[in-house]
């Protein structure tokens, strides 16, 4: 069994900055696409980031040049910088792995909350 512990949500300002982790409970190389997406009361959970077992990451434009998703191979753990947070990127805020050999099949994290508001 694949596990994913998210940390790292609170209540922010807008414009301010959050971090939040993502520690999986096997080696990351294992793993060929982590993500991150959210959910907003009343929403369908929506991609927030992603990045491949190469590397190679996409976001959606509502996101895009605020958030940066990032990977600590070392400490099998990825990351989502989030900066100038607005109200609307409110939500629970899920990790994701996408695993094709091995363990395969899809896993998610049990969430952590992102409030933005004044």
């Amino acid at each position: 069994q694949v596990q994913l512990v998210e940390s790292g949500g609170g209540l922010v300002q807008p414009g301010g900055s959050l971090r939040l982790s993502c520690a999986t409970s096997l080696s990351i190389f294992s793993i060929n696409v982590m993500g991150w997406y959210r959910q907003a009361p009343g929403k369908e959970r929506e991609l927030v980031a992603r990045i491949t077992i190469g590397g190679s990451t996409n976001y959606p434009d509502s996101v895009k040049g605020r958030f940066t998703i990032s990977r600590d191979n070392a400490k099998n753990t990825v990351y989502l910088q989030m900066n100038s947070l607005k109200p609307e990127d409110t939500a629970v805020y899920y990790c994701n792995a996408i695993i094709l050999l091995g363990f395969k099949g899809e896993y998610w994290g049990q969430g952590t909350q992102v409030t933005v508001s004044s």
